[in-house]
């Protein structure tokens, strides 16, 4: 067998295999041989039939699958001989075919590309530093309050936090457009989602109330035939209601499945609650930050076939988001092509940190991280067993050995703290994901 390899990039290579006729003859003749001993052919008896009929009837199926299995056979070889691992399978192109020739093809496989990580001291990050406060306590509390909320109609004016239900219709440059009409419509006012200035307009009105107001839409509104422009609405109010909120009792309290028994310890739980979020929060932000970060000073070139398999479990977990009510060949693979190159590109920088520095999961942080987990569930006993099996807690070791890459990058990169809200801390966390 003879074997020479091209490199025609950094990951892509391109490999001919030559294979002396004489192999492939005689690997023909066998299976025709033992095709002939079990092939069952009108007028001969089983096992009689003469090999000429054999060979005219199977022989091109036959050393068409022959070639195929000495094809991959002498590419597995080839990788074995030449000390080459690929990423993913090859795509093979015949050179040579025809019998009494010596067959020769082509396989185009990638490999991994090789990884020097740098460029750690050239990141920047941005540490939210923020706490939570009393009135950060009261706002929460009040959210969920208003989540439990009954309503009752009321004839003063509307002011925020009022539902109110309208019929309106929009117009632009004098002509109602299309999406613009709706009867009986449900809008809690300062809810922001209504294009900017509608809500505030409402603000103020009273049930029976007709009323005119302009606004414009954004610039980056979704519909481009109405982005920018100046609207008018005409809008009638048809009843507005207050919120009516329950009373801070134990049975509001189980609602959130808190054990508290009073204001005072409800508001404890809360604040634990808020303070693991707030935790999680920082840890996300700077998390993507650090990969922003690798991915902007590191740019490798990925081999297709891993984003490939990448996009195809994005498609899987986009179709179980959907209730699994459809094909995951449905949705186009081009929408999942960014996403998975970024997260195979992650991925492989990880492992090449992980390599080079000998970073592990810590033993003692696995635990702490454990009962991290446990401590928010009504029985953190079954969730400490349930990590304790080796391939669940394998789980929690990826994630601590992530954020041990995490530290590793801080060390180095150049990270900048800065005092946030609670709030703005937990909103800078959510922008990233969106």
């Amino acid at each position: 067998m003879q074997v020479s390899v091209e490199t025609t990039s950094s990951i892509e290579r391109r490999m001919t295999i030559g294979v002396p006729s004489q192999e492939i003859d005689k690997a023909v003749a066998e299976r025709l041989q033992q095709t002939a001993r079990t092939v069952r052919l009108n007028g001969f008896r089983p096992g009689k039939v003469p090999m000429s009929v054999v060979k005219r009837r199977f022989g091109d199926s036959v050393r068409q699958e022959v070639v195929g299995e000495v094809m991959r056979d002498s590419y597995v070889k080839a990788l074995d001989d030449q000390k080459i691992s690929p990423a993913g399978w090859p795509r093979f192109e015949p050179k040579v075919m025809e019998e009494g020739k010596d067959l020769e093809f082509i396989a185009i496989f990638e490999v991994m590309p090789e990884i020097e990580v740098g460029g750690l001291d050239k990141i920047a990050i941005e540490k939210p530093v923020s706490e939570v406060a009393d009135k950060d306590i009261d706002t929460m509390i009040d959210n969920l309050r208003r989540q439990q909320a009954t309503f009752k109609s009321v004839k003063r004016k509307s002011k925020k936090k009022d539902v109110v239900n309208i019929d309106f219709k929009g117009y632009v440059d004098g002509e109602a457009f299309s999406g613009g009409e709706a009867t009986g419509h449900q809008l809690t006012l300062g809810s922001d989602s209504m294009i900017p200035g509608f809500e505030d307009g409402i603000v103020g009105a009273k049930a029976g109330d007709e009323l005119e107001i302009e606004v414009t839409f954004p610039e980056e509104y979704h519909n481009e035939e109405l982005a920018g422009k100046p609207a008018k609405f005409e809008i009638k109010v048809n009843d507005v209601q207050e919120p009516v909120l329950p009373e801070l009792d134990k049975a509001f309290f189980e609602k959130f499945g808190l054990a508290a028994e009073d204001e005072e310890s409800f508001r404890v739980e809360v604040k634990k609650n808020m303070e693991r979020e707030l935790k999680q929060a920082v840890s996300t932000k700077v998390k993507n930050d650090v990969v922003a970060g690798l991915l902007e000073q590191n740019d490798i070139q990925v081999p297709q076939g891993l984003v490939d398999q990448e996009i195809d479990r994005l498609r899987q977990d986009a179709v179980q988001r959907f209730g699994g009510q459809m094909d995951f060949n449905q949705l186009p693979k081009e929408i999942f092509q960014d996403q998975a190159a970024r997260r195979v590109k992650t991925g492989l920088l990880f492992q090449e940190l992980v390599r080079k520095n000998e970073l592990k999961a810590d033993p003692a942080k696995v635990e702490e991280k454990i009962q991290e987990i446990a401590s928010t569930y009504e029985t953190p006993d079954e969730v400490v067993t349930y990590y304790g099996v080796p391939e669940n807690k394998a789980q929690i070791e990826s994630v601590v050995i992530e954020d041990a890459i995490v530290d590793f990058v801080l060390q180095q990169a150049k990270v900048k703290e800065k005092k946030m809200k609670y709030e703005d801390a937990v909103k800078a966390a959510q922008a990233q994901q969106d």
